[in-house]
């Protein structure tokens, strides 16, 4: 390994993480006069840093597996914390979608005339902030990125987004912050009894927190068993806020439908994973013994918190479509389809919580097959939904820019007058329907595959969200681009522009790709699952 090499190696994940902050103080700091030179510059210095964050998925070792590319130094020695980084093949895809999207939302945000600067540096700051979740090794570091993730988007939505964006952005905040002030408690407690932020450590089944008993099985004055009981609330609200699981999406059609283009790319493709791969980096593996333990509702059912939560998926499935058939406003339309969808990724999640829990408290790998199939297929969804709900904002943004209306009952026969804009509509909705051959596909198949032999009920009650699946998106198809044509946009130019059209390219390319040939990426999150669920 040259030099050169060497200290790419241990400074690539640092550089994602400051990269994005210093383009953002670079792009504050250009003349604002030319509108182009904020734009080419913040989308330049994207570029690099998607270049670097690819280089990341693509040099990832699936034979060595584990944490790559790892760093820790001293970051607060008082408290047990340190600048601890490193990436596996979960985490890797995940930077790798970051790294995409990012450069996408700048380009499409060219179409931004008020405060152009401002607008640019919070698209980058926003991206910071998601490479340090997905790249941090240390509670502490987790968290602080993590809430600077919300900053950019809240005042994304509060200054440039739509009539009622005062409302939406307060919604939001007033969600994330509420959801995560149990989690910072939680992460405190954690931290105080172990002595340390360390994920790699905290989440040792043998010697990190699910091990840990207690001075005389008591903390803080309490039954150790409930400390870990609320602690595990603390985590689970809050990353059930961002998936986002029923009930605890309320916050998400108004976010998305009052965001600019690139802010609702950035929430569906990127935000949403967060709660995802909260999950899996930190509640399954922190709390096996709170997700398989029994518990007695009401004396009539024997249940476990894996399963209530594969409950809660199905509901947001079926729902989550339903609402969205419901829908004249089509960002509305598209923000709950991402419920929709995500629902699969939590249904796959609970699998992987149930078999986790079984492996380390009882030894057992009745469900780990399973296991394997449902968690690949949710990570792989989370990187496709990304793909696809990014493709459907940013063609809900094109019409809706040229239009000014979100209503699909004010559209209608749109397909005469914009037959690109039509063709790659119908492309992206079929990606996101589902549709053998395109990235949809594979990952709902290998979830359904994994959890149908664990929740089999519950699986088959989720199928009737895929049949609604597939009448809403032929709903939004019909009501944008089929029927009479409205004669209201006679003179109104609706063709897809260059801009929305290049941004589209890449998307387009990754679903086709992810579509007919997984493995380019599925073996990278393989690597990972199977070592976490120890095949």
């Amino acid at each position: 390994m040259t030099g050169l090499e060497t200290t790419f190696s241990e400074n690539i994940l640092s550089f994602l993480v400051a990269a994005p902050l210093i383009a953002a103080v670079i792009v504050l700091l250009v003349p604002g006069s030319n509108k182009w030179i904020p734009r080419v510059t913040a989308l330049v210095l994207s570029i690099v840093i998607g270049i670097a964050a690819a280089a990341v998925f693509f040099r990832y070792d699936q034979a060595v597996g584990g944490f790559q590319f790892v760093v820790e130094q001293q970051y607060f020695a008082a408290i047990g914390s340190s600048w601890h980084l490193g990436v596996d093949g979960i985490s890797a895809a995940m930077v790798l979608l970051t790294g995409l999207l990012t450069p996408l939302a700048i380009l499409v945000s060219w179409e931004v005339h008020d405060r152009v600067n401002a607008h640019l540096a919070l698209l980058l700051f926003f991206q910071a902030g998601m490479m340090g979740v997905f790249v941090s090794l240390d509670l502490l570091v987790f968290f602080i990125f993590y809430e600077i993730s919300l900053v950019p988007m809240y005042f994304l939505v509060n200054q440039w987004g739509g009539p009622n964006r005062r409302y939406a952005s307060t919604k939001f905040f007033i969600y994330s912050i509420g959801g995560t002030l149990g989690m910072l408690l939680a992460i405190q407690l954690i931290a105080v009894s172990m002595g340390t932020f360390d994920i790699p450590a905290l989440t040792n089944p043998t010697t990190g927190w699910p091990a840990y008993t207690g001075q005389n099985g008591t903390l803080l004055g309490a039954p150790v068993e409930v400390i870990k009981g609320l602690a595990f609330l603390g985590f689970f609200v809050a990353f059930c806020i961002k998936v986002p699981v029923w009930p605890f999406h309320t916050w998400l059609p108004d976010a998305h439908s009052e965001a600019p283009t690139a802010g609702s790319m950035l929430l569906a493709g990127l935000m949403l994973k967060l709660g995802a791969y909260g999950f899996l980096r930190l509640t399954i593996p922190l709390f096996p013994d709170i997700w398989g333990a029994q518990i007695d509702i009401f004396g009539v059912i024997q249940t476990n918190m894996a399963q209530i939560f594969a409950v809660l998926a199905m509901l947001g499935i079926i729902l989550g479509a339903m609402a969205a058939y419901g829908q004249t406003d089509i960002k509305r339309l598209v923000a709950y389809s991402s419920v929709n969808h995500m629902g699969f990724v939590a249904l796959g999640l609970a699998v992987t919580a149930l078999a986790y829990s079984q492996q380390v408290l009882q030894g057992t790998a009745e469900a780990q097959q399973s296991a394997i199939l449902a968690t690949n297929g949710a990570v792989l969804q989370m990187f496709s939904h990304g793909l696809s709900s990014a493709g459907m904002f940013l063609l809900a943004g094109a019409i809706y820019h040229k239009t000014h209306t979100r209503d699909m009952r004010q559209y209608g026969g749109l397909w005469v007058r914009a037959p690109i804009y039509g063709g790659i509509f119908i492309f992206t909705a079929m990606a996101s329907l589902g549709l053998p051959g395109l990235s949809g596909f594979i990952p709902e198949f290998l979830v359904v595959r994994g959890v149908w032999p664990v929740f089999s009920a519950i699986t088959a009650i989720s199928m009737l969200g895929l049949l609604l699946t597939g009448s809403y998106i032929l709903k939004m198809i019909r009501a944008t681009l089929h029927g009479p044509f409205n004669m209201h946009w006679r003179t109104t130019r609706l063709e897809i522009d260059w801009r929305d059209g290049l941004a589209m390219v890449p998307l387009i390319i990754l679903i086709v790709l992810t579509g007919v040939w997984p493995n380019w990426i599925l073996a990278t999150i393989n690597a990972s699952v199977t070592q976490i669920l120890g095949g």
